[in-house]
């Protein structure tokens, strides 16, 4: 047996892999290994510096709550979330363009009428959202399904908020016959992701900016379609170059119109002002 050392040391641990470990195991397991090794040995690592890693990653795992997943923001933050979604999810033929999940998902969300709101009584400018979806051949999609989500118009998502869940701007809509959506909720608001863990300690280590383009989240899915997570994007944010996430795509930034308090093209009578904004959405074959 001889010793290891720093030259020797990362060949001995890609070794001890057995026989039997699957081809896509060993691809991932040793391209992690060697990515790694070869990290600590370019910058030097010294043991503090690692030690700070273990407790970073430490601390990121207990700022994981079932409403907060904190490694999400992590790697969204980082621009790996982003880089992931790009291999796995290449535009095609018009398609729509895919973007980052975030840490706010819920699954279940409440099932809203067509045309319905999704959004009562919380703060923010309300708009209606409309559009078509269709597959890449242009032909409507009926019973099509958008799982929706979205700050208020302070920034905050239902999640964020003490007490027990209050679900708002969160919601399910199935399109019509023709393949066409529509729905209420409010302009999402521009707002900073959150900065009280671990991830917001790394962004000021990079003196990096902490704020996210106002947005709407959805996941748009229909049979015999890849389903796509994306996100409709405010034209008139000024962080749509400097996203903190990197989730911004030209074809998903959307113009919404302003109006002023009266009827909506729905027939719907607001007393305030009011946005209106039309997105439609083209899905690629499964």
């Amino acid at each position: 047996m001889s010793d290891l050392d720093v030259t020797t040391l990362t060949d001995a641990v890609l070794a001890r892999m057995s026989a039997q470990v699957t081809p896509r195991t060993r691809q991932l397991i040793g391209a992690l290994v060697r990515h790694l090794h070869d990290f600590a040995r370019e910058v030097e690592l010294t043991e503090a510096e690692w030690f700070t890693a273990i407790d970073f990653l430490t601390r990121t795992g207990q700022n994981c709550t079932e409403n907060r997943q904190e490694f999400i923001l992590l790697s969204d933050i980082l621009g790996l979330s982003s880089l992931v979604i790009a291999l796995n999810h290449p535009v095609a033929a018009g398609s729509l363009a895919s973007s980052v999940l975030g840490p706010f998902y819920l699954p279940d969300a409440p099932e809203v009428p067509l045309g319905g709101e999704l959004a009562s009584g919380v703060p923010g400018t309300p708009t209606r959202y409309t559009g078509q979806i269709t597959d890449t051949a242009g032909q409507p999609l009926a019973g099509a399904v958008l799982d929706i989500w979205s700050s208020d118009g302070e920034g905050w998502y239902d999640v964020q908020k003490p007490g027990p869940l209050q679900t708002s701007a969160r919601g399910r809509v199935r399109t019509g016959a023709d393949g066409r959506y529509a729905f209420w909720s409010i302009k999402p608001a521009d707002y900073p992701v959150p900065t009280d863990g671990p991830a917001g300690e790394l962004l000021r280590a990079m003196d990096r900016d902490a704020m996210r383009p106002g947005h709407l989240h959805f996941i748009a899915s229909a049979p015999g379609c890849a389903s796509v997570t994306t996100q409709i994007f405010a034209s008139d944010s000024p962080y749509l170059r400097s996203d903190a996430v990197f989730g911004v795509s030209e074809s998903l930034v959307a113009v919404f119109e302003h109006h002023p308090p009266g009827v909506a093209p729905d027939g719907r009578r607001l007393e305030q002002a009011f946005c209106t904004v039309n997105f439609d959405i083209r899905l690629r074959p499964d």
